[in-house]
C-alpha cells in the first residue's frame, strides 16, 4: 500500500460532516461530539495489524510494533474549539494514520523500530480553559488540584465530564509512562498565521513555540463627574490603560517575530456620565527567545508607570500566567527542512505563536520537530478555516518522508 494523501483528505472531509454543522467544528473535548469523533476515528484502524489503548489522561495511543521498542511517535488532536474549523488538529492526526498505514505494507506490519500515532486529550482546553492536558499530563507537567475543579458555563467541573467519559483526573499523573522508550515525536499542524500565505510558500519547518508572559493590569484613578471635573484636573485610569495598549505595538515591533495583544479591557464604573476610576486589562506577550520576553515585559512595566504618571494614578499588575519558549530539535528540523525540499520549494523556519502538544512533549525531553502547512487567509479558530487541498496533499508527502528520516535515524542510535 503506497502513500495515499487524497484519502487523508476525504476523511478529513468524513470527519467535518459527522461532527460539525453549519457553523464549524463542533468537537469540544469531553463532549458527546469528540466522543463521536473518537468512535469514528477508531474504525478507520479496523485491520491495521495495531493495538489501541487510552492513558489516564485520555490520550489516545495507537501502535505499531516493531523489531525494536525504540518509538517513534507522531501526534495532534482531534478536539476542537465550538464553531472551529476542519483541519486544526485533525490534519496531524489523520496524516499520522495514513503514514502509519504506508510504514505497515512497506516493511509487511513489521517496522524496524515501534510507531505510534497518538490523538492528545483536550489540547484546545476550549471547555474549561486548559490548554494542553493530556499532553501535560503525559509530560509531567501536569496540576490535578488546580484543574479539578475547572467548570464550564454550566458548572460543570472538569473533574465531572472527565468521569463521564471514563477517567478519573486523580490517576492523570500515570500518562508519564508513556515516554518510555519514545526516540522522537512529529506533528503536522495548519500555520493559523498569514506568513506562509504571504511568502507564497506552503511548508516550514516550526522552530519551536513561543514563550507567553500574560498578565492582569490594574489602573486606579478616580471617579468624577464627566461634566463638572476640567481635564486638567482628571485622574483618568482609561486614558493611561489605552496609552498602555498603543504602547505595546512599537514595543514588539523591535523584535521581529514578538507579538503583544491587550486582549481585555474592563471600565469601572463604565457609565457615560463618570470618569473612569478603575481599569483593568490584560497583556500577552511571546517571542520564541527568554531575553526578548523578559525586555518586553520590562518596557511594557515602565511604560505603565510612566503612563499612569502622566494621568495622575497608579498601576498594579498581576501574573495570570507564564510559561518558557520551546525550540525544537535542530537534528529533527534538518531532517523537516530536507523533507520539504523534496517535496516543494526551498523550506523557511518559523516559530510557533500558538500552544502546541509538540512543545509539552519536547519540555519532556524527547527529541521534537513540527512542520506548517499554509493556511487560507490566515485564519484559525474559524469556521471559515482552509488550506489549498494541494498543499495537504504535500504536507502529507512531506511529513511522509519525515517518518522515514527519522525512523532510520531511530534504528542508527539517533546519531
Amino acid at each position: 500500500m503506497s502513500l495515499n494523501p487524497h484519502r487523508t483528505i476525504a476523511e478529513l472531509k468524513e470527519l467535518r460532516a459527522l461532527t460539525a454543522d453549519e457553523n464549524g467544528a463542533l468537537r469540544v473535548a469531553w463532549t458527546d461530539t469528540w466522543l463521536k469523533a473518537r468512535e469514528w476515528f477508531a474504525e478507520k484502524l479496523i485491520g491495521l495489524p495495531v493495538t489501541q489503548h487510552y492513558d489516564a489522561a485520555g490520550n489516545n495511543w495507537i501502535t505499531l510494533p516493531g523489531t525494536s521498542s525504540d518509538t517513534l511517535v507522531i501526534g495532534s488532536h482531534l478536539d476542537s474549539v465550538p464553531n472551529g474549523g476542519w483541519l486544526d488538529g485533525s490534519l496531524g492526526v489523520l496524516a499520522g494514520l495514513e503514514i502509519l498505514r504506508r510504514i505497515s505494507a512497506e516493511w509487511e506490519e513489521r517496522p524496524p523500530i515501534t510507531i505510534q500515532l497518538v490523538d492528545w486529550a483536550d489540547e484546545e482546553g476550549a471547555r474549561f480553559g486548559r490548554s494542553l492536558f493530556g499532553s501535560s499530563a503525559f509530560a509531567g507537567t501536569s496540576t490535578i488540584e488546580a484543574d479539578r475543579g475547572r467548570q464550564d458555563r454550566d458548572g460543570i467541573t472538569l473533574e465531572a465530564a472527565m468521569l463521564r467519559c471514563g477517567f478519573d483526573i486523580q490517576l492523570i499523573d500515570k500518562a508519564v509512562s508513556g515516554q518510555e522508550n519514545v526516540k522522537a515525536y512529529l506533528e503536522l499542524h495548519i500555520e493559523q498565521g498569514p506568513i506562509l500565505e504571504r511568502m507564497e510558500l506552503p511548508l516550514a519547518v516550526v522552530k519551536g513555540t513561543k514563550g507567553v508572559e500574560r498578565h492582569h493590569i490594574v489602573f486606579h484613578g478616580q471617579e468624577a463627574h464627566s461634566g463638572s471635573t476640567p481635564m486638567n484636573a482628571r485622574h483618568d485610569a482609561l486614558a493611561a490603560a489605552a496609552k498602555l495598549a498603543l504602547e505595546v505595538y512599537p514595543i514588539a515591533q523591535k523584535h521581529p517575530d514578538a507579538v503583544c495583544t491587550v486582549g481585555s479591557l474592563k471600565t469601572f464604573p463604565g457609565i457615560v456620565t463618570a470618569i473612569v476610576g478603575r481599569c483593568e486589562m490584560t497583556l500577552d506577550q511571546r517571542d520564541l527567545e527568554p531575553k526578548v520576553l523578559a525586555t518586553m515585559l520590562a518596557e511594557a512595566k515602565e511604560a505603565s508607570h510612566r503612563f499612569a504618571a502622566e494621568f495622575g494614578c497608579t498601576v498594579e499588575w498581576s501574573k495570570i500566567w507564564s510559561i518558557e519558549p520551546e525550540p525544537f530539535d535542530p537534528t529533527l528540523m534538518q531532517f523537516c527542512a530536507e523533507s520539504i525540499q523534496e517535496v516543494t520549494d526551498s523550506p523557511v523556519q518559523l516559530p510557533s505563536g500558538p500552544l502546541h502538544d509538540a512543545a509539552e512533549v519536547s519540555r519532556a525531553g524527547i527529541p521534537t520537530v513540527m512542520m506548517f502547512v499554509q493556511s487560507l487567509y490566515g485564519i484559525s479558530h474559524n469556521k471559515i478555516e482552509d488550506t489549498d487541498e494541494t498543499h495537504l496533499e504535500l504536507a502529507v508527502q512531506a511529513m511522509d518522508r519525515l517518518a522515514s528520516k527519522t525512523m532510520n535515524w531511530i534504528a542508527e542510535g539517533c546519531e
